[in-house]
């Protein structure tokens, strides 16, 4: 029997030819902010609540851009055989923390790759096709 994708959400966020990842408490790779809808939540809604508890920031809904969906192996998911995920970039607000699940941030750049996921080495790479990133 074919498994099903974990559908998700993810901001996307540069700084400095950088991207933002996190690490989820008892995760060995570093993820993108986000995860997955509630139901009957939107991409937006979505993507808020989960920074906003994983970050404790608020995402600017004027700024909200679609940048891409990419399809990955799932990773620490044994109901799942792949992650899709759906990417986000939005201005923000807010002193950024490790809030909720979240024990670290931190910006990743080409030579840290290996240390994402491959959902968000996914990202990565599309934050590079399409100019957000060197």
């Amino acid at each position: 029997m074919e498994q099903a994708d974990l559908d998700v959400v993810a901001w996307v966020h540069i700084a400095r030819d950088r991207m933002l990842a996190v690490r989820s408490r008892g995760r060995d790779l570093l993820y993108l902010p986000g995860g997955k809808r509630e139901p009957g939540e939107d991409d937006w809604s979505a993507l808020s609540r989960e920074v906003r508890e994983e970050l404790a920031l608020e995402l600017d809904r004027g700024s909200f851009r679609e940048l891409g969906v990419v399809r990955a192996a799932a990773h620490d998911q044994p109901d799942f055989a792949h992650v899709r995920m759906a990417c986000f970039t939005a201005g923000y607000a807010g002193d950024m923390a490790a809030a909720g699940e979240v024990d670290e941030y931190r910006y990743v750049g080409p030579r840290e790759r290996d240390l994402l996921a491959p959902a968000a080495r996914a990202a990565f790479d599309l934050a590079v096709a399409r100019g957000l990133l060197g």
